[in-house]
Formats: C-alpha cells, sequence, structure tokens
C-alpha cells in the first residue's frame, strides 16, 4: 500500500482552504498526540507556507529537511518525544531512499550539536576515509597527469569508507532518547510499501542515465526497462529494506562488517573499467570523531561550525569576519556590497586552497585563519574597487607551511538537515554521497560514495606538497558547512546547506539575510544567489539576476548566469522557533 505522503511529495496536493489560510499566517495545524491525519495537513501546510514565501512557526520542535517523506519522518519522531539526534536518524534513513542521488548510507556526514543540558557545543565527525590502499597518483595518469573528473568518479576508483551509518549510531549513543529499531520504521516501511519518485529525483536520473547505466545493479533500479524513473511513478527497494533490518539487529556493526562490508568491498574492487581499492579493513577500522567546533565572530554572534577536514566553518567564519569592516546596509542587491562580499570570499577561497585540509594529516591554522587582526587586515584590501588578483595570507602559524595552492573539483550535490527539539538541543547536518549518485556503484539498495575525489588530483605544485592530497586513512576536505549561530552562549540560528564549494556562500549569506538585513528565516533561505569564489561571478537567474550581472561586469568581474539550486534550511530560535526551506529544493519545516 502507498504511503499517504505521496501526493505532497510531488506537489500536486495542496491544503483545503482551512489549512491555506493557517500556512498563510505560517502556523501549522495542531498536530496534538497524533495522526497521520494531522500530520499530513501540516505537510501541506507547510508546503503551501514556503510558496507563500513566509516561515513556519512553533513553540515546542522544528524541524527542516530536503524532502516531504524524510520531513515527516523527523516530525513523528519529536512529536513522540524524541530528540534531534533520533529525529536525524530517521530522516537519514529516509533521504537515502528517497533522495539516493544525494546522501545514504554509502556515505559521510557533519553534525554541530548544541546541548542543551549541558550548554556545549560539539561535532561529529562521520566524513569518508581514504582506504589504506591508496597511492598519491590515485587520480593520476601512467604519465602523472590528473584524471579528467568523471574519468575518475564513476566506478570504484572514488569509494571512500563510508561513515554514515557509524555516525547514526553514535548520535543515538550520545543524545538519542527513543528505541533503535523504532527509528527505521518509516524508513522501511517507505522501502516496502512503496513511495512516488520526486519531480527531482526524476530529472537527476534522466540527466545522469548514461553513467548510471554503466553498471547493471544501478541500471536496474534507476533505469528499469532501460528506462529513467518517473516522478509520480511508485518505487519500493527490498534490497534497503533488507539493509535497514540489518542495522536495527546489528547496529551500526552490521555495515561495517559481515555481508554487508563483504559486498561493498567486492563492489568496488571489481568496478568494471575503474576498480577501487577499499579493503574489509579499511571497513574495520572505520571510526566517528569528536572535533570541537570552530567559531568566528560577526558582531555580537559566534558563528560556529565544523573545523577540518571541513574548511566550511573556517571559511565562512573568515567571511563573516572580514565583511564585518565594512558598511553592508545598502542590502544584498547593491552593486558595492556585492564587491566587498564577492572579494572577501575571493581571499577565503585562496585560503582555503592554500591551508585547510585533514588537520590529523597536515597543521591547519586554524586559530590563525580567523584571528581578528589577521581578518582586520584582510579586510582592508577590500578598498573602492575589485581586487584584480588574489592570494593566500599569512596567519600566524605554529608550524612551518610551504603549501601548495590546491586542485580539486566540488560539483553541486549533497542534502541538509536542521531539527531543534522540545528540550532544546539544536542539530545541524549536512550529508553526502558527494557528486550526484556518488560514485554511481549501487549495492544492497543504496550507493557508494565518490568523496575521494575531493582530494586534490596532483600530490605537488611547483615542488611544493598539497595540503589537500591524497593519503591512506585520510579525510579529503570538504565544503560542507552545517552551522549554529550562537549569542550570550545560547542558540539563535541552525542553518547548512548543500551545494559543493557554492555551499561556503550560501550559508555566509544566508546568515547576512538574517543577521544584518533582517531577513527571517524564509526570506533568507529564498535570497537570490550572487558568489564569487574564484574570480567569477556566479549569479542566480530570474530575480533581477540580468541587471546584477550587467553591475558586476561593469566592475570587470567576469560573470555566468545560471541554476544556484541551493537547499538552505534554516531556524530560528527565540521566544519560539521559525523555519524557512529552499524554495529550491523539494524540503519543506515542520514544527509543533
Amino acid at each position: 500500500m502507498l504511503r499517504h505522503i505521496s501526493a505532497f511529495v510531488l506537489g500536486l496536493c495542496f491544503a483545503s482552504a482551512a489549512v491555506a489560510e493557517q500556512a498563510a499566517d505560517s502556523v501549522l495545524p495542531e498536530l496534538g498526540g497524533a495522526g497521520e491525519q494531522a500530520l499530513d495537513q501540516a505537510v501541506a501546510a507547510a508546503q503551501q507556507a514556503k510558496a507563500n514565501g513566509v516561515p513556519v512557526t512553533a513553540d515546542e520542535w522544528m524541524i527542516v529537511a530536503a524532502n516531504p517523506y524524510a520531513t515527516r519522518a523527523g516530525a513523528q519522531v519529536l512529536q513522540a518525544g524524541g530528540t534531534a539526534a533520533d529525529a536525524a536518524i530517521a530522516v537519514q534513513l529516509v533521504l537515502g531512499l528517497v533522495e539516493p542521488q544525494s546522501s545514504g548510507l554509502g556515505g559521510g556526514a557533519f553534525v554541530v550539536w548544541y546541548d542543551a543540558a549541558s550548554g556545549q557545543l560539539t561535532t561529529l565527525d562521520g566524513r569518508e576515509t581514504a582506504p589504506l590502499e591508496v597511492t598519491p597518483r590515485l587520480f593520476q595518469d601512467e604519465n602523472g597527469a590528473p584524471l579528467k573528473f568523471f574519468d575518475a568518479v564513476v566506478g570504484g576508483r572514488s569509494v571512500g569508507t563510508p561513515g554514515t551509518p557509524a555516525l547514526l549510531q553514535e548520535l543515538h549513543t550520545r543524545w538519542g532518547n527513543q528505541p533503535w529499531d523504532s527509528l527505521f520504521d518509516e524508513a522501511i516501511t517507505l522501502s516496502e510499501q512503496g513511495f512516488e519518485v520526486s519531480p527531482r529525483m526524476a530529472a537527476s536520473v534522466a540527466r545522469d542515465a548514461d553513467r548510471l547505466a554503466r553498471f547493471p545493479a544501478t541500471a536496474a533500479y534507476f533505469l528499469p526497462g532501460g528506462n529513467p524513473v518517473q516522478a509520480g511513478q511508485v518505487l519500493t527497494n527490498a534490497d534497503y529494506a533488507k539493509t535497514l533490518k540489518t542495522l536495527v539487529y546489528q547496529g551500526a556493526g552490521g555495515f561495517y562488517s559481515g555481508p554487508i562490508a563483504a559486498d561493498i568491498v567486492r563492489t568496488v574492487r571489481t568496478a568494471p573499467g575503474n576498480p577501487g581499492v577499499l579493503s574489509l579493513l579499511d571497513m574495520a577500522i572505520y571510526q566517528v570523531k569528536e572535533r570541537a567546533p570552530v567559531c568566528g565572530a560577526y558582531r555580537a554572534l559566534q558563528v560556529c561550525g565544523m573545523g577540518p577536514p571541513s574548511s566550511g566553518a573556517l571559511t565562512v567564519g573568515q567571511i563573516l569576519g572580514m565583511v564585518q569592516h565594512h558598511d553592508l546596509s545598502a542590502g544584498p542587491d547593491d552593486p558595492q556590497v556585492l564587491r566587498i562580499l564577492g572579494d572577501a570570499s575571493r581571499l577565503a577561497f585562496a585560503d582555503r586552497a592554500h591551508y585547510m585540509a585533514d588537520s590529523d594529516f597536515v597543521p591547519v591554522p586554524a586559530k590563525g585563519l580567523l584571528d581578528a587582526d589577521y581578518l582586520r587586515a584582510r579586510a582592508a584590501l577590500l578598498n573602492d574597487q575589485r581586487l584584480p588578483e588574489v592570494g593566500p595570507g599569512a596567519p600566524e602559524f605554529d608550524h612551518a607551511g610551504l603549501w601548495a595552492a590546491d586542485q580539486s573539483l566540488e560539483l553541486p550535490s549533497t542534502s541538509h538537515i536542521s531539527i531543534v527539539d522540545r528540550y532544546g538541543n539544536a542539530l545541524s547536518m549536512t550529508t553526502t554521497i558527494e557528486n550526484g549518485f556518488g560514485s554511481r556503484l549501487f549495492v544492497r539498495g543504496f550507493l557508494l560514495n565518490n568523496e575521494l575525489t575531493d582530494f586534490s588530483f596532483r600530490s605537488h605544485h611547483d615542488g611544493r606538497p598539497i595540503a589537500n592530497r591524497v593519503a591512506p586513512g585520510k579525510r579529503p576536505r570538504s565544503s560542507m558547512a552545517p552551522t549554529i549561530v550562537m549569542k550570550d552562549g545560547k542558540p539563535v540560528l541552525v542553518t547548512g546547506s548543500p551545494g559543493g564549494s557554492l555551499i561556503i556562500g550560501y550559508v555566509a549569506h544566508s546568515i547576512l539575510a538574517w543577521a544584518e538585513w533582517g531577513m527571517d528565516v524564509q526570506q533568507a533561505s529564498s535570497l537570490p544567489h550572487r558568489i564569487n569564489r574564484f574570480g567569477r561571478y556566479d549569479v542566480e537567474d530570474g530575480q533581477g539576476g540580468a541587471a546584477t550581472a550587467k553591475a558586476l561586469e561593469d566592475m570587470g568581474y567576469p560573470v555566468k548566469v545560471g541554476a544556484m539550486t541551493s537547499g538552505l534550511g534554516m531556524i530560528q530560535i527565540g521566544q519560539g522557533l521559525t523555519g524557512g526551506a529552499d524554495p529550491r529544493r523539494e524540503g519543506i519545516a515542520l514544527g509543533q
């Protein structure tokens, strides 16, 4: 039997007049103690609220995730008294089914967690690791030249040891209060009874059909009968349900050893044309790492997120730390404000390329990169004209750092989850299999990541080693930026987004929209994107994009106008809770 929410995923079902009226005021129907019908009405109202451009408000808890099926699964857990950690587990398990191109058991994730009981902020690193058998020439041809991107991605060569299952187990062990097995119920039911393919998933499959067709197991699921799955088509995934049941009974250990691990390793090492080197030992020794959060100052706020191996918090913190020394009051459409934001981002990305990598393997000057005097000096470079060139700065560094600039490519994919529970805990989690559909290898009902292509394809440049070069056991640098903004020791905003290296700009600008320009979280999530990372300005088409592009070109910037598919999920924490979901994707905010 098909689950109730199917029509909502497709956006074909709208709220009744009464529900739509509530949605216009951003208040969802009371969920009370129960029911499928109440949740269905809340989903419909949340979709209508997003369509109307207004945030959702609540008093007890709030969740924003990238797909209505997943958001609803998390809401059920929160409604039953579960924590944000419990809800995130349920959300991730459903996302791996209904949005498999973006994240899943075969990938990795980062979590930023605020613990209300202790008042402490921490992070969990569930990033994939490079197999022990990798060499510095993993992504080079016989002449030492870097492979083309998709020649490296598609197949087993790009697959790192997955981290997501271990991360979910760690979340539950530390902060969960619901039975482990109960968190799998919705994902198993949807896998066995069926879900309707969303327009986003269908479009993603159609675009990537040629690569998906290269592997029989992948093609059988995504291209049944040789044709891409269609929006509205009912899809089941019995193999995924079996995998989930193994995790129910054996925990994450059932993933990292035994038949599932053996099938993953076999699939990677025998991938036709492009095998990898993942081993059973790599699976057995994988560990989630707790790391201190990285926090940067923006006016009276502390913007906290995931440190190395992610570049997200450092780069977001640098951008905000520079632009706070300039007048941004003219707003996000002003050409001079865009010049300041764009060149600050270019300076931060220059530091990112030079210094940021897995700090377990290379020294990263995290404190120096966010030092107030250093950022003030970098901000002074943002004078009244476009910077013709940018380069890395010289932050205070307690190790010699003769690194070369990185050469790696990150294309948009990934998913994000923001949750605040009734106990005051807050979670920001960004989760990925890297490129859309990852390595394109499909095993046991889920896709395997291509995370290793986040390493630099070169190991050295001009005689200098590259910090983000590949090494056995190392975690590739990421741009994921799950963020919790703090004020006076308390969380006031949860935010994050998918989007490859554009994530950094999406998150930084969402914070500025809310903190600097007074937008609510739905307005901030919907703000048109104008982002500069490497000199060229990327401008989102529509919403004044043409006029903005001309103004930027007049200042000397190269400009590319096109789609910029962020997936921001934002929650403001104050007297109550306010949630906003990015209109560019299928996600919604639900609260009680």
